[in-house]
């Protein structure tokens, strides 16, 4: 922030999430600015609105539909709309229509206040953090925070010419953040496209270009190496399917054994920041559920998500760990490089052929019996380690590349943040700020 100037004088507020403000400002209660709106109207006379981290949408064609469309809050142009859950954190915004939400969310007209600025200052972080600590309920994670709480958060009350001001200058420079941040998110998603482009290539075509071809005779294949085979897993590989811990036995003191369960296993990789442990006795006869470096492991519940097909490699540090029901251990033979295997089930014309073998509805699921029946193309071993070898060293890269895309997306994201949050609680002076001019000066222009 320290670009920006600051305000010549300041004065303690004595509402902590504000901190010090320009000694002109001064803090009333949220009702003095807003008006609450009760009225409840059917989504057949007012269009369904959906309450998005983005802000007040048309109804997402994703949204949970209900039975309650007749019994709906109703919202007007420049209504503040905010979700009063604690799981939809930050969904919020000023509406730009006229329409209808959930009853869950809370509605407030603006009587004291520039709406534009308002949709800053009620989305800044501070205010969430304000508005969700008001917060009650009975499980951690998810609670309420209702509408009497919310009218008594404190806060500023400025002229309304320096909030438009500042609502002017927010528009223009998250405006601008929001393109940078769009175009690292478009290059995330071109460095991911590519990652899995050459993924599929190596373990569908191999590595050699000038190879002939054949027809695999499987579509979703198309041509092979004509010295390929195409084979059915369940010829090259043996599945072990998790034990049935009972969750009565299970400890999250670290005494004992991981269990690998199916929330560990993520895509190309095993995640631990959710686990449970299991006292062994001797005796247990528990021994075949011990992973091995080197093994694979699936998810079988849920087991395509929009990342991927949820496979990885057990690794020294994920070990001592031990396989749960709902997840199974894919042990190759002699004829299939574990690696190889890894990067064919975690290709994105695999996840494509894959996706319609799930079954259930509620939660989709993969049974031991669909793996044994997946066709997949068979190198000779010699050309699955190769392409394991390149494929490690490529994804390397892509994962690099990736990796400090996303980093700066990050930095983008936060600064967009922290220049909200300084601007709408004056932590820096824009009275005077005017975006800068892109025309080229007059003797230029001649």
């Amino acid at each position: 922030m320290s670009r920006y100037q600051v305000y010549g004088e300041y004065k303690e507020s004595g509402v902590e999430w504000l901190g010090s403000l320009p000694s002109h400002w001064d803090v009333k209660r949220l009702g003095h600015f807003f008006e609450e709106r009760r009225e409840k109207v059917s989504d057949k006379d007012y269009a369904a609105l959906s309450v998005t981290m983005k802000g007040i949408v048309p109804q997402l064609e994703t949204a949970a539909k209900t039975d309650a469309g007749d019994s709906r809050k109703l919202v007007l142009k420049d209504d503040f709309v905010i979700n009063s859950r604690s799981d939809r954190k930050g969904a919020s915004g000023i509406s730009p229509y006229d329409g209808s939400v959930s009853l869950i969310s809370i509605v407030m007209a603006p009587r004291n206040i520039y709406p534009e600025f308002a949709h800053h200052l009620l989305r800044s972080y501070p205010f969430q953090e304000e508005f969700y600590r008001y917060g009650k309920g009975i499980v951690a994670d998810l609670w309420s925070t209702n509408s009497s709480e919310l009218k008594n958060i404190l806060l500023p009350e400025i002229p309304i010419v320096e909030q438009q001001a500042i609502a002017n200058f927010l528009e223009h420079e998250t405006a601008k953040i929001d393109t940078l941040i769009a175009k690292q998110q478009q290059l995330i998603k071109l460095l991911k496209e590519k990652r899995q482009a050459v993924i599929s290539h190596a373990v569908t075509k191999g590595l050699n270009p000038n190879a002939p071809m054949r027809d695999s005779g499987v579509e979703w294949l198309g041509e092979v190496p004509e010295h390929w085979r195409i084979g059915k897993c369940g010829f090259y590989l043996s599945i072990l399917s998790g034990f049935a811990f009972p969750s009565a036995g299970f400890s999250d003191d670290e005494v004992g054994t991981k269990l690998l369960r199916g929330i560990n296993v993520g895509v190309s990789r095993l995640k631990w920041n959710e686990t449970v442990y299991w006292k062994r006795k001797t005796g247990d006869a528990l021994d075949i559920y011990e992973m091995k470096a080197g093994d694979l492991v699936i998810g079988m519940d849920r087991p395509l998500i929009s990342e991927g097909i949820r496979v990885a490699k057990v690794k020294e540090g994920d070990l001592p760990c031990l396989l749960l029901q709902r997840v199974a251990s894919l042990k190759t033979g002699n004829e299939l490089n574990s690696d190889y295997l890894l990067a064919f089930l975690s290709s994105e014309m695999f996840s494509a052929y894959f996706s319609p073998d799930t079954t259930g509805v509620s939660v989709p699921h993969i049974s031991p019996e669909q793996i044994n029946n997946f066709e997949i193309a068979i190198p000779t071993i010699e050309e699955q380690e190769a392409i394991a070898v390149f494929l490690s060293s490529e994804i390397s890269k892509f994962d690099r590349l990736i990796e400090e895309a996303e980093f700066a997306n990050d930095l983008l994201q936060e600064r967009r943040t922290a220049l909200i949050s300084a601007a709408v609680t004056g932590k820096i002076d824009v009275r005077d700020w005017q975006p800068a001019s892109t025309s080229p000066p007059l003797e230029a222009a001649a």
